[in-house]
């Protein structure tokens, strides 16, 4: 796994990437420019901050939010690791995050009156999610934020439990995707299957006319 933003308005040259989830305590070492974050318990690499990340990869100052690194850019921050002391540890990740699932099957959480458990399709993959929201059921094109998205508004998706159940992803509402002009209400965004098919890429500035209204 490997996310990545950056946001100079907010934060300057800086480049702040992930590699694993946080941990229960973690702390930080800085050699030259660049910053590790990682587990105290474990030693593992939670992330790293590049500052001055322009003199690594160019063109970042014209970002904002998350970037897709490839694998061109992976190589000059793994170099830059080295020659700063640190193990070259990035690994390119350029599957999409964002894609069309099909909801297999939705059953009630056993620990909650308004949670279902879910069977999510994508592609050869069948993942479980929790999801919360009162229109999920079996048979819908739904948008998955998988393991290692970024949502819009900065939120990073780890698997994790909520009342006890595996969750590993999450059924997204056009509200969270930020779609303009999505209804503010709870929900998730419900796909036509001929547009949207399951395992594709789910394209944000193809729905970005879903709820355009009439002048």
């Amino acid at each position: 796994m490997l996310i990545a933003s950056y946001n100079k308005e907010q934060l300057g040259d800086v480049l702040l990437t992930v590699v694993a989830p946080d941990a229960a305590a973690q702390s930080c070492e800085k050699k030259g420019n660049i910053v590790r974050i990682f587990d105290v318990e474990s030693g593992q690499t939670t992330g790293y901050n590049f500052f001055n990340a322009s003199k690594i990869i160019s063109g970042l100052e014209t970002k904002k939010g998350q970037i897709f690194l490839d694998n061109g850019q992976v190589d000059a921050l793994n170099e830059a690791l080295k020659e700063n002391g640190f193990s070259s540890e990035l690994v390119v990740d350029e599957k999409p995050k964002f894609v069309v699932g099909y909801v297999e099957k939705s059953e009630e959480h056993p620990d909650s009156d308004h949670l279902h458990v879910t069977s999510i399709k994508v592609d050869d993959e069948h993942l479980q999610i929790v999801c919360g929201a009162p229109n999920i059921e079996q048979g819908q094109n739904v948008v998955i934020a998988k393991v290692g998205a970024m949502m819009p508004d900065g939120t990073l998706i780890f698997p994790g439990k909520l009342r006890g159940i595996d969750s590993f992803g999450m059924v997204c509402s056009a509200r969270e995707l930020q779609l303009p002009n999505a209804p503010q209400k709870r929900g998730i965004l419900v796909l036509n299957a001929d547009d949207y098919p399951v395992g594709s890429a789910f394209d944000f500035d193809k729905a970005a006319h879903l709820f355009q209204t009439e002048a």
